[in-house]
């Protein structure tokens, strides 16, 4: 076992026969999300570099603790990219935090998310063993797909160590489009458009603002923006705009305000009082409310999805909507069965877990 593994190994198995909680931080730009990290810092950054690319198998093995902009650097020198589009939120942003986050960006919609890219993975897990799952094709799970189901789990099943993620080409060309509209009547577009084979990449309205994103080959690109129309928008602003959007720097975004994601049908109409951004061709929607927990998540589940406090408000009843009995217990034993003292972010995601 090289050094690096073996001392955070070493700092795990200290942590468990003393049952100390350790909260795993590399860069720190994720640290709002999730309920309050608690325990001693465990800093996986020593494990960096990429330790494989094979730009013409489309895909990459990586160090956890790689920061997240040079390995996008990297493959963007092949003309490749994470097309989950991840917010980096810090220039310190690493990649294990990108997985363990499980946040992707524009993109998601017409891509996948981040567990939709991940390979395999390497980790300790509270026992500090080294563990293995996946590899470095799509089809390579016999059994529970362990890799992906690590995407997300901020941390509490165990310290990433290494990533094998799929990769994509950039697309040949791009094109934003902009519509002043209602909310009901972007609702109604982006649904229609939906169902057609548009190459949209990417979408947000707020403040009677519709902007579209055209990703793809240039002649799907120039067709399909001679057919939606709208106004066209310099390629240097679009790519501040969408860039404002994934790193929540948009206008939208700012103040103190609780922050709200409600994950919902993109059929659903608005939801609720208070200022609203909708992306994802209106299955996310962001809004920024002064009403009480209960309020917003019972709005979320009329409407068929689910709401998360992402930033601000009164966190005392849980970041995340509650899980039903049975989800609960899954989630217990597999916490139990990687980290059976119970060590790793405790409570981050959900209370006792």
């Amino acid at each position: 076992m090289e050094p690096a593994i073996a001392a955070l190994s070493e700092q795990i198995r200290s942590a468990a026969a003393s049952r100390t909680a350790l909260r795993i931080r590399a860069g720190g730009t994720k640290d709002f999300y999730g309920n309050a990290p608690l325990g001693m810092v465990l800093d996986p950054r020593p494990l960096q570099g990429i330790v494989a690319y094979e730009p013409t198998e489309l895909v990459v093995s990586v160090r956890a603790g790689t920061p997240l902009a040079e390995l996008e650097q990297e493959l963007a020198a092949k003309s490749q990219m994470l097309a989950f589009e991840p917010p980096h939120f810090g220039s310190d942003a690493t990649v294990g935090g990108c997985v363990a986050s499980g946040l992707a960006g524009p993109r998601r919609t017409a891509s996948g998310g981040v567990r939709d890219f991940v390979l395999g993975a390497r980790l300790l897990n509270g026992r500090g063993e080294s563990l293995s799952f996946g590899g470095t094709v799509m089809k390579n799970v016999a059994g529970y797909d362990v890799a992906r189901l690590l995407a997300g789990s901020l941390g509490i099943l165990g310290v990433l160590v290494e990533i094998s993620l799929k990769v994509l080409p950039m697309p040949v060309a791009q094109s934003t489009l902009r519509f002043e509209t209602s909310a009901a009547t972007a609702l109604r577009k982006l649904n229609e458009w939906g169902g057609r084979p548009l190459p949209l990449s990417a979408s947000a309205w707020s403040d009677s603002m519709l902007t579209v994103r055209l990703s793809g080959a240039t002649a799907a690109v120039r067709a399909a923006r001679d057919d939606l129309g709208g106004e066209l928008i310099d390629d240097e602003d679009a790519m501040e705009f969408w860039r404002s959007i994934r790193e929540q720097t948009h206008q939208f975004f700012a103040g103190d305000t609780a922050l709200w994601r409600m994950s919902v049908p993109s059929t659903a109409p608005m939801l609720t009082a208070g200022d609203q951004l909708i992306e994802w061709g209106g299955a996310q929607r962001w809004l920024r409310t002064l009403q009480p927990t209960q309020t917003v998540r019972e709005c979320a589940r009329r409407a068929g999805g689910h709401a998360t406090l992402f930033r601000g408000g009164d966190r005392s009843q849980g970041v995340f909507a509650p899980l039903p009995p049975a989800l609960a217990a899954i989630h217990e034993r597999l916490k139990t069965e990687f980290d059976p003292a119970g060590i790793f972010n405790p409570d981050r995601m959900f209370a006792g877990l």
